[in-house]
């Protein structure tokens, strides 16, 4: 009577704990092969599965494009001596008479001095009115002043200075305000004179600011295609930072975290190699999966739908064992905010399950004793 109370008591704790398994299921780092490729193509869940090909390689590789805007880069190169705003100027003006305009009776010459321009560009010369005077040289500024006054007097003559102030400037992050020289009046010799860059040139990018508008290009681009090459003009402001796209990995990878990209295009071998490869002994070489939102005319095309409006989510599938299956994962690029989510192969859910089943026998076995 008493093995029998045992054997039952066994029995019962061993459903118990095969019941509580199920509810709570096995532990795991994500979803599993098959449940991600039960949403295939389902206008309920909003998601397409994708195996990739050679077809979709070639129409997935969309690269972005980092450029300046045209006006940047058909801007000219200004003088080094270029008036800005905040600039004092000093003024000496001769009249030809000996009752001028300015100089009045007795006197030829007259003195104007400590003339700021203010934050519009503009300066104010009596009988001259109000003069455009940032983005020009003094010369410039010295002939227009002499054109308005020489309808009033006879044959002025004017002498004009910078007194104070630095003229055309830009900002660079990290080396705070620095004058435009003649050496300096492109973007290339600029950085070089401000010490280069401080992140690896090869993702490197160089964002300028001028005004309303923002032009980003790759470093190693100012060299290589010479219009990127551009004229600064006085308050660009300058960043100099490294790529600032990333990927989410995910699964039985080497490692689970957002990872920031090494290269300009990275291919999913590179992506999955970046995280320390597939994980050894639990990781699915057929479930490596890349999860996107794709922009519409990309989406009606891998998915051979011509109905659908808008972003889509759609996942990629890599199958790592086909005889083509690295070459695929080498070509796929993979993009900002994309997901690498690699399964776990078969095996190891049913070790498990094993696992679990074992010590759930372990437990019952434990719970009998106690209850003889």
């Amino acid at each position: 009577m008493t093995f029998l109370t045992s054997r039952k008591t066994r029995a019962m704790a061993l459903v118990f704990l095969m019941t509580s398994l199920s509810a709570c299921g096995l532990p795991r780092s994500g979803p599993y092969k098959s449940e991600l490729l039960s949403g295939a193509s389902s206008t309920e869940n909003g998601s397409f599965i994708v195996p990739i090909d050679d077809q979709v390689n070639e129409i997935t590789a969309f690269k972005e494009v980092l450029a300046f805007p045209p006006s940047f880069i058909n801007a000219g190169l200004i003088g080094s001596d270029t008036i800005a705003p905040g600039d004092t100027l000093s003024l000496t003006i001769w009249e030809n008479v000996d009752d001028g305009l300015l100089s009045g009776a007795g006197g030829s010459a007259t003195s104007l001095s400590n003339v700021q321009v203010d934050g519009t560009g503009f300066i104010f010369v009596p009988y001259a009115g109000r003069i455009k005077a940032a983005g020009n040289s003094p010369e410039a500024i010295r002939r227009i002043i002499t054109e308005k006054l020489a309808t009033q007097t006879p044959d002025p003559q004017v002498m004009l200075t910078r007194s104070a102030g630095d003229g055309a400037t830009v900002t660079i992050a990290g080396n705070g305000v620095v004058q435009i020289e003649r050496p300096t009046r492109r973007l290339t010799a600029m950085l070089a004179s401000a010490g280069g860059v401080a992140v690896d040139p090869g993702v490197a990018q160089v964002k300028v600011t001028r005004g309303g508008l923002t032009g980003r290009v790759w470093f190693e681009d100012l060299y290589e295609k010479p219009e990127f090459d551009i004229a600064l003009r006085d308050g660009d402001r300058i960043i100099i930072e490294a790529d600032p796209r990333s990927y989410i990995a995910m699964g039985a990878t080497g490692g689970q975290s957002v990872i920031s990209f090494e290269t300009r295009d990275l291919s999913a071998l590179e992506a999955i190699a970046q995280v320390g490869g597939l994980r050894t002994g639990t990781a699915d070489p057929k479930g490596v999966f890349v999860l996107r939102k794709e922009p519409e005319t990309i989406a009606r095309q891998v998915t051979n739908r011509t109905d659908l409006v808008g972003d889509q989510r759609v996942v990629y599938v890599l199958d790592l064992t086909e005889p083509n299956g690295l070459f695929l994962a080498q070509d796929f690029l993979i993009r900002d905010g994309d997901t690498v989510y690699v399964t776990e192969a078969p095996f190891v859910q049913w070790q498990k399950t094993i696992s679990a089943i074992t010590g759930a026998a372990t437990s019952a076995d434990s719970l009998a004793q106690i209850g003889q």
